[in-house]
């Protein structure tokens, strides 16, 4: 296939996608991001099957689950500097093929040493995905319009993990676990070909890649992230000296990269206030999401005495309520602040938080499901203003480093949340979930206010406004 000429492209690009161009290229970026979110989720369900046929026990299994994660958290600022650098197609599409290449090799995969290493490719694959998937819808949707797909890209995200266990059990009661990766090939084809066809293709800034803040981050991120997972599974000293190892990394990158024009590390987009509020904000709501999405469970299962069955169906409001507000928080975000917005978002589902960590000993399942709902009604009105927010702060050229970040921040943050509930039933016990959830309600609180204080920062454009008609 041929490559499209890239000056008519690139002319139609100036502010968006024109129609029906557009809905091509978002086809192509929810397509791509939906196998990656997917293949997150259905691997968590499949592999008790997996390491039976396998015969691997299941702390050594686990590392077809790490294996994919640590992928991911090791690239993502790499990758979306890579994109801002050459353009964020050139990253995307290479990425989307390494995915299909990862997932053809995890179906062939005959030991759990192929599947661990076609996991890591696969992860490498999806890290491409995720780090540029922002930057392509902001890209893709005239700013008038960015809010709106966002909302999209949200609810593309929400039904995707929703859907995670239900389409693994699907598969695997017809057919055997390799066809839960096998699966990918012929969408990952209809992407890539949509996405060459349709995909923006804005060039980068061209300057000189950074090999070493590259190494520091990815050494930073997964240190930090295995070192808390371990020191909060397992409590050796072992993960606490990987902690504290990432962090040293994480002060000599900051210090490396504190002056320079387009870090790795977007240092120079938290320096935006609506930016580094927005990123705050999302760290800290991500971290209660977690604490509930880890401490229900274990509270529905072994303390109210559901099924899992039960339980995945009683746990289900949650991301469908995210999934029918997110677009519509999408749209609101267009004309009214993503602080406000956020705010209430956050506020409604630290209520539903509470309520939660409230439930009596008997509740019925309605009382259960309306709570849920709550909370992932409040969750998606924030998430498509705060995201929106993010990527619009940032220079158009730095959206693949926005994106990045978006990405990075929502994975601490839920790694904070899985840390501290591992903490939490470690020293506390099961009996401690109702503290736990009462804890991401105070969590949930707290990012409703620094979402709040968006709304006393102007807005970048607001400011560039201001330099114009009165100048430094």
């Amino acid at each position: 296939m041929n490559e499209p000429s890239a000056a008519p492209a690139l002319a139609d690009e100036a502010d968006g996608l024109p129609v029906p161009r557009r809905y091509f290229a978002a086809a192509a970026i929810w397509l791509a991001i939906t196998m990656a979110v997917l293949d997150g989720a259905i691997a968590n369900i499949a592999l008790p099957t997996i390491a039976g046929q396998l015969g691997a026990p299941p702390a050594v299994a686990v590392w077809v689950i790490n294996a994919y994660q640590l992928a991911i958290t090791v690239l993502l600022l790499p990758l979306a500097a890579m994109g801002d650098r050459i353009g964020h197609a050139k990253v995307y599409l290479p990425a989307l093929g390494l995915f299909i290449i990862g997932s053809l090799a995890c179906a062939l995969s005959h030991s759990l040493g192929m599947l661990i290493a076609a996991r890591v490719l696969q992860g490498m694959g999806a890290a491409g995905i995720m780090s540029m998937n922002a930057a392509l819808v902001r890209a893709t949707y005239p700013s008038a319009m960015l809010g709106r797909g966002m909302g999209y890209n949200a609810l593309v995200l929400s039904a995707s993990a929703a859907a995670g266990p239900t389409i693994a059990s699907l598969i695997l009661s017809v057919a055997s676990w390799p066809w839960l990766f096998a699966i990918n090939v012929p969408f990952g084809i209809a992407a890539i070909l949509l996405g060459r066809r349709c995909l923006p293709r804005a060039p980068g800034h061209g300057r000189k890649p950074d090999f070493l803040a590259a190494l520091l981050s990815a050494g930073m991120l997964g240190f930090i992230i295995y070192g808390g997972e371990s020191l909060a599974r397992e409590g050796a000293t072992s993960g606490l000296v990987l902690l504290v190892l990432g962090i040293l990394l994480g002060i000599i990158l900051v210090r490396r990269e504190w002056r320079r024009p387009a870090p790795l590390v977007p240092i120079d987009l938290l320096r935006i206030p609506i930016f580094g509020l927005s990123i705050a904000t999302s760290v800290t709501s991500f971290s209660a999401q977690m604490l509930a999405f880890v401490t229900m469970p274990f509270l529905l299962q072994q303390v109210l005495g559901y099924s899992v069955v039960a339980s995945g169906l009683l746990m289900t409001p949650w991301p469908l309520a995210v999934g029918c507000v997110a677009p519509f928080a999408g749209r609101l975000a267009d004309r009214y602040s993503a602080g406000l917005l956020g705010g209430i978002g956050l506020a409604i589902f630290a209520a539903g938080l509470l309520a939660l960590s409230l439930l009596g000993p008997h509740p019925s399942a309605i009382d259960i499901i309306w709570r849920m709902a709550l909370c992932g009604a409040g969750f998606g009105l924030f998430q498509s203003p705060n995201n929106r927010a993010m990527i619009g702060a940032a220079p158009r050229e730095r959206s693949g480093a926005a994106g990045g970040m978006l990405a990075t921040a929502r994975l601490l943050g839920q790694t904070i949340g899985a840390v501290a509930v591992a903490s939490g039933f470690h020293w506390l016990g099961l009996g401690s979930a109702g503290i736990l959830l009462g804890g991401a309600a105070g969590a949930a609180a707290v990012a409703a206010c620094l979402s709040l204080l968006r709304t006393r920062v102007p807005s970048p454009a607001t400011r560039r406004a201001a330099a114009i008609i009165d100048p430094p």
